[in-house]
């Protein structure tokens, strides 16, 4: 086994002692990053199935319908991903439990790379539907600018831009719950605790 870093990480965090008893005394994300955090998983996945029905539907006012639906999940998506990122600039997040340094860079990068796609994601959908000629009207009653203006091939390279970055999200999420449940059942680190809706009691950063 690697030896610990001790690091911070994204400059922000830092390490804490691991163990089967860390679970108790971890510290957690406050409530406002809690519900960020899931209320942003929970978009995610809705988003995906709403786009995959979509795309296996024929050309109808259902897909047509089914499509709003989706562009309406991706615009929350933003949005909910713009609140998190200024809380997390704005708010220390909790300690991280000791870790190799491969685990700390894998950490690091997956971090990095999600809130990218957080953003990358629904801006290329959006910005795809606007070359397709199709204005995004969030929930059926607010208008939002055209980020590009109409361009048949444009579109066609934004549609293949969106829909790479989506699967490429789906695997960085896929990673990160993969790791979640390593720490929670096999280190038993307390990591999973930190963004719990209920855990052990603990302080609130």
């Amino acid at each position: 086994m690697g030896p610990t870093y001790t690091g911070n990480v994204q400059n922000i965090m830092t390490s804490s002692a691991g163990g089967n008893g860390a679970a108790a005394g971890a510290a957690r994300y406050g409530s406002p990053a809690v519900a960020l955090h899931w209320l942003l998983a929970a978009g995610l996945i809705a988003t995906f199935l709403v786009g995959l029905q979509a795309s296996d539907m024929p050309v109808s006012p259902q897909r047509i319908r089914w499509i709003n639906y989706h562009k309406w999940c991706g615009i929350t998506i933003l949005a909910l991903s713009a609140l998190r990122l200024l809380w997390r600039l704005a708010h220390r997040p909790p300690p991280m439990p000791a870790m190799s340094r491969l685990q700390h860079l894998v950490a690091l990068w997956t971090h990095r790379l999600l809130y990218l796609c957080f953003f990358a994601v629904p801006l290329a959908g959006w910005a795809y539907s606007c070359a397709a000629g199709f204005h995004v009207v969030y929930l059926g009653y607010i208008p939002l600018p055209d980020l590009v203006s109409k361009d048949k091939a444009l579109a066609e390279v934004l549609q293949d831009v969106h829909v790479t970055l989506a699967w490429t999200l789906a695997v960085l999420v896929g990673l990160h719950v993969a790791a979640a449940v390593k720490h929670h059942y096999f280190d038993k680190d307390g990591l999973l605790w930190r963004m719990s809706l209920r855990g052990p009691r603990a302080a609130r950063r």
